[in-house]
């Protein structure tokens, strides 16, 4: 297969959040549909491959040798499933994805049979930090989560992001986050 536009979810999904349903201020003010000059917000396509999509990645964390062969199986894989909402920010000009982050909706059993919405991945490129991207995405998929009738969202980060991460309405719970990591 060929990397293509073909989009992970369908883009209207983000089009039509409720925008005024957003807790956090934006100066300049910005939007889904209004991301800045020469920037998009749109779900994640193959064709992001070759437009830097990894190398965004690789300033938040180790990303290894992905093929483009594991890139479409595993896009596809995400996409037959419809819960993964990864949402990148590109920008037109220089045709580059410049920031993204990943909502993951788990169905539940708990809850009325509900579904959980996490957040993962938020990362904005080191030449757009201080554009709000970081923000922007992180009330779209605040939003999205709601308008997918998730009963909660989670995430988790360091220690010092949490003020960052308050401005949303997020806050430290009772429960331990705990791992068991199987490689780096």
């Amino acid at each position: 297969m060929i990397p293509n536009e073909t989009p992970l979810f369908d883009p209207r999904l983000l089009a039509e959040l409720d925008w005024s349903q957003n807790t956090a201020s934006f100066r300049p003010a910005i939007s889904p549909l209004h991301p800045g000059d020469s920037l998009i917000l749109r779900p994640l396509c193959t064709a992001d491959l070759n437009r830097g999509f990894f190398k965004v990645l690789g300033q938040l964390t180790k990303v290894g040798n992905v093929t483009p062969e594991q890139f479409i199986k595993k896009f596809d894989h995400m996409k037959k499933t419809g819960d993964y909402y990864v949402t990148v920010v590109e920008d037109v000009n220089l045709g580059q994805i410049v920031a993204t982050a990943t909502l993951i909706v788990e169905h539940k059993f708990i809850h009325g049979c509900s579904k959980r919405g996490r957040i993962e991945e938020v990362v904005v490129s080191d030449e757009c930090r201080g554009k709000q991207l970081g923000k922007l995405l992180l009330s779209t998929l605040t939003l999205l989560s709601k308008k997918l009738d998730c009963y909660k969202i989670t995430l988790e980060c360091k220690a010092g992001n949490v003020a960052f991460y308050e401005k949303f309405g997020y806050a430290a719970s009772d429960e331990t986050y705990m791992q068991s990591r199987f490689s780096d």
